[in-house]
């Protein structure tokens, strides 16, 4: 019952007709930037966060919310229609719904893949609801040590689940939490790496990394690629999937949602991951694997059903406890800080309309999704069309004014241009910028943390050991760091004796 009149006062807060025109704006604007190749939803949640400077709080996250789920939605039109995946996590259901799409089953494809992502964007929004919280109530228990071990094993498992280097992504790990430690320290007042730059005795504002690793340098690298290919396009024909295409597609859906909802909870995890573990899946499951590939419909609904999914629950580690468990929601929680929010488990007993209502927004959000992705389908094809040249300059405009209108100052936009350049440097050296960013929002809360957890215990570092709950997640970090160099460690013993 209390989480029924929760709920209710969630919609109450969602439904009133300006936080609804932000929750369609974000859940348009996500999918056209799902359609849109080489603009993904890091890059856009990050520049329009000083957008969301001037809404009120909830507006501001239901739409930044929106853009997020809407992207996994609009990545699948043009991933099913020309093999081109708009969103990374699309990559997987351009195998088999191109394979459809050239079969004349276009509108099928599309439409199987969008009744996927509804269903599972509303399960995965149930889920959020029920375990809000008792997963609050045991952030409630945690103390200054707790939550640095929390926030360890967020860091951590960031690195192992990184693609490619395990040890280029500690490095970003460990620029993210020096660039997170410039400033004036809070405790002694004295100024950290500031190189007597008085702008930066107040830090590096988050919305400045954040528009400069993603924003400034994915509209740079995506200048270098050629945009004179030549675009065919099938006819979508006719929509509505048949009985056998149901009958096929219902256990998969459930299975990549169920999946996905896992896999999005997980530090690191969400929509890419979850969809690439969704297709794997039913691949090993089927009877049949060799129609993987060939246009099977369960490779169409499983990874786009647990893509949405994974998108929707990673909300619930940033909600619950504070803590991101991948780049947008790392981006979410800086975009909370800028209204004075905490994410925590505090927002819902503080501001129960604020927590309640985003959560209600996902299922509004999920239902104006499902009515307009399928007839809005021409109109999204039509606007890959526009050239790149045309497309990114008025971006990048949209980016200094946003920057520049946040402090009205001139070296934010310096910085951002800076950060855009090392972002690119460290594309080329095969460096993922998202551990950076992690470390860069939870390295000033793990050094708070760190030392008041050190002050209450009067310097004695056993805290850390002798609280269950801090013990226990010292723990798992420490399996993690086994489970990841023991694959090493065995292929170096191998080369060693081979070498011998």
């Amino acid at each position: 019952m209390e989480l029924l009149d929760s709920l209710v006062l969630g919609l109450a807060a969602a439904a009133t007709p300006v936080n609804l025109m932000y929750c369609l704006a974000g859940a348009v604007l996500g999918t056209l930037i799902g359609v849109l190749p080489g603009i993904g939803p890091v890059a856009t949640v990050a520049m329009l966060l000083p957008l969301t400077f001037k809404l009120e709080p909830l507006s501001a996250l239901i739409m930044l919310s929106g853009i997020y789920y809407g992207a996994q939605y609009g990545g699948s039109t043009t991933a099913i229609l020309m093999k081109l995946p708009g969103e990374s996590s699309s990559v997987v259901t351009a195998l088999d719904g191109y394979e459809m799409a050239r079969r004349g089953r276009a509108g099928p494809a599309l439409a199987i893949a969008a009744l996927g992502s509804f269903f599972a964007g509303c399960v995965a929004t149930l889920l959020i609801a029920v375990f809000a919280r008792p997963l609050s109530e045991l952030a409630l228990r945690f103390g200054p040590a707790e939550y640095f071990a929390l926030m360890a094993l967020g860091l951590v498992a960031a690195v192992a689940l990184a693609q490619g280097s395990i040890i280029k992504a500690l490095a970003m790990v460990v620029l993210g939490l020096l660039l997170g430690m410039v400033g004036t320290d809070a405790n002694t007042g004295f100024t950290r790496f500031t190189f007597g730059l008085n702008e930066l005795n107040d830090g590096i504002g988050f919305v400045v990394v954040a528009m400069g690793l993603f924003g400034i340098a994915e509209i740079l690298l995506n200048l270098e690629q050629r945009q004179d290919r030549e675009m065919t396009i099938p006819q979508v024909g006719k929509v509505w999937p048949t009985r056998e295409d149901f009958s096929a597609a219902w256990k998969p859906s459930v299975r990549g949602t169920l999946l996905g909802s896992l896999l999005g909870i997980l530090p690191g995890g969400g929509a890419i991951l979850a969809s690439f573990a969704a297709y794997t899946l039913e691949k090993r499951l089927s009877g049949e694997p060799e129609r993987f590939g060939q246009g099977a419909i369960e490779g169409v609904v499983a990874p786009e059903s647990a893509n949405n999914a994974g998108a929707q629950t990673s909300f619930i580690p940033l909600l619950t406890l504070g803590i991101p468990s991948n780049p947008v929601m790392a981006l979410m929680a800086g975009g909370m800080m800028i209204h004075g929010i905490a994410p925590g488990p505090q927002v819902m007993t503080q501001q129960p309309a604020l927590f309640w209502g985003l959560i209600a927004s996902m299922w509004l959000g999920n239902v104006m999704l499902v009515v307009l992705n399928l007839p809005m389908v021409g109109l999204w094809v039509k606007l890959l069309k526009v050239p790149y040249r045309l497309l990114y300059p008025s971006i990048l405009l949209f980016c200094c004014v946003g920057i520049y209108s946040m402090n009205y100052s001139v070296f934010d936009v310096i910085l951002t241009a800076a950060f855009g350049l090392l972002g690119i440097l460290l594309i080329k050296l095969g460096c993922e910028p998202a551990p950076l960013v992690l470390a860069f929002v939870l390295g000033p809360m793990m050094e708070e943390n760190l030392r008041r957890a050190l002050t209450l215990s009067r310097g004695d570092p056993t805290v850390f050991f002798t609280s269950p709950i801090s013990a226990g997640l010292l723990a798992a970090i420490a399996l993690i760091l086994i489970a990841s160099a023991f694959p090493r460690l065995y292929r170096v013993r191998q080369e060693a004796f081979k070498d011998g």
